[in-house]
């Protein structure tokens, strides 16, 4: 991984100047940096079909075989010195027509802070197209809104890290505001409460090592909009989630269940806030955000943990992992999906496996060998620990029944420390 990954590419940028750019702005941004920066990293040239970001070690089946049927893209950086692992996934559910934009994924050595982040294009309220690529291909502002957040993400973490832009949500709205003001957009004739123009989620963990009396430990700052969502993940504690959807419901095992409208996202034409919130966490860790292609098509929430897990259990190196990740999510997700996983303070690939062995264990004997018989390949087969007495004829109708008592069970025993971080609801904070 570079210093600052994703900045290679120098294209004309879009009129005006970022916040934080000039003293004399075109739009009405807060204060500039205190010293004048140089000119930003700016997007690219189109927006048709932007270069995915220069990966350091492809996935050696990337290279041999030809691309796959459904697009994808994984990468991964294994740099041992510095106790860092990073790498992402993307796929499209559909060839040519997914929302999420490449997962962002930065680190910034001489300032010791990164940045991961996802983008989920809102293909319900973005659907209608707003740009033409010069081949001919059509947009919709939901495509376009995803990569927009992406681009002003990335050029928003360039000037956290080099130019002392503070990492608040308030400093990151601006940015997305700016180059979302910039973009193409099609004003439709069409109008409701639930129409937007290039809207998009966001979920971002800018993180810092910072040193407390000789104990390095990591600033943790999730900045989220909409229900992508960031987490945190120990061997000791499981998988915690770090934000809080932006939907009337919030309990994660009912969301599986129903699929509520957003009440805050990215978007051009209406306000919107990121939300942010700052913890400070012992390493090591890893770090993950993801779009609701990876978490909101298991059965319970403990299934995106042991997918995390067990793929990672059965991998030989960090680029095998991904791969398995991405194999497994194709063949369960029926949207697009993009995660992205930072570990830090691992030494090695082989040493983040070994300790996270016993937690996948815990998990096993938990949450996968007590599902229900039928629901999935990994429930147990008859006469398997923990698959219950013989299958009858009428199982099948009563499996509906025996799966839900399965996950109020589950999540009963899960929810407790998977919301030991979750922000409080709006209501609550009053």
């Amino acid at each position: 991984m570079t210093d600052h990954h994703d900045h290679s590419a120098r294209h004309a940028a879009p009129a005006g100047q970022p916040p934080g750019r000039s003293s004399a702005p075109a739009t009405p941004w807060p204060a500039p940096s205190r010293r004048p920066p140089p000119p930003p990293p700016p997007p690219p040239a189109s927006l048709a079909s932007p270069a995915a970001p220069a990966r350091p070690r492809p996935a050696d089946h990337e290279v041999a075989a030809p691309r796959p049927p459904v697009p994808q893209r994984i990468w991964c950086v294994d740099h041992d010195r510095m106790g860092l692992l990073a790498m992402s996934v993307w796929t499209e559910r559909v060839p040519g027509r997914g929302e999420d934009a490449d997962p962002f994924v930065a680190y910034h050595r001489d300032s010791e802070q990164g940045v991961l982040a996802v983008f989920d294009g809102s293909g319900g309220s973005g659907a209608a197209p707003v740009w033409q690529a010069s081949d001919g291909e059509s947009r919709t502002g939901a495509w376009v809104g995803a990569r927009v957040a992406r681009l002003a993400t990335d050029v928003w973490f360039h000037d956290v890290s080099a130019e002392d832009e503070p990492a608040e949500p308030e400093t990151l709205r601006d940015y997305l505001r700016y180059f979302l003001d910039h973009a193409p957009q099609r004003r439709s004739k069409i109008s409701g409460t639930m129409r937007r123009q290039l809207p998009t989620t966001l979920a971002a963990l800018h993180y810092r090592l910072v040193r407390v009396r000789d104990e390095v430990e990591l600033e943790l700052r999730p900045l989220w909009a909409g229900d992508s969502r960031a987490y945190v993940l120990r061997p000791g504690s499981g998988l915690q989630v770090l934000t809080r959807d932006h939907t009337r419901e919030s309990d994660a095992l009912e969301l599986l269940r129903t699929d509520p409208p957003m009440t805050n996202l990215v978007c051009a034409d209406r306000e919107f806030e990121i939300d942010g919130r700052r913890l400070t966490y012992p390493l090591p860790c890893v770090l993950v955000t993801a779009t609701d292609g990876f978490f909101g098509y298991v059965h319970t929430p403990a299934d995106f943990e042991a997918l995390l897990l067990r793929t990672l259990r059965e991998a030989g190196t960090a680029d095998e992992w991904a791969d398995r990740i991405r194999r497994e999510v194709q063949a369960c997700t029926a949207d697009d999906a993009s995660l992205a996983v930072v570990a830090l303070g691992y030494r090695g690939f082989a040493d983040l496996r070994a300790q996270f062995a016993a937690r996948l264990e815990d998990l096993t004997d938990r949450y996968i060998r007590t599902r229900p018989r039928g629901l999935d390949r990994l429930s147990p087969a008859p006469g398997e620990a923990g698959s219950g007495p013989a299958s009858t004829p009428e199982d099948a109708t009563e499996l509906p029944a025996r799966v839900r008592a399965w996950q109020d069970a589950t999540w009963h025993s899960y929810r407790a420390g998977y919301e030991t971080h979750l922000p409080l609801a709006p209501e609550e904070r009053a």
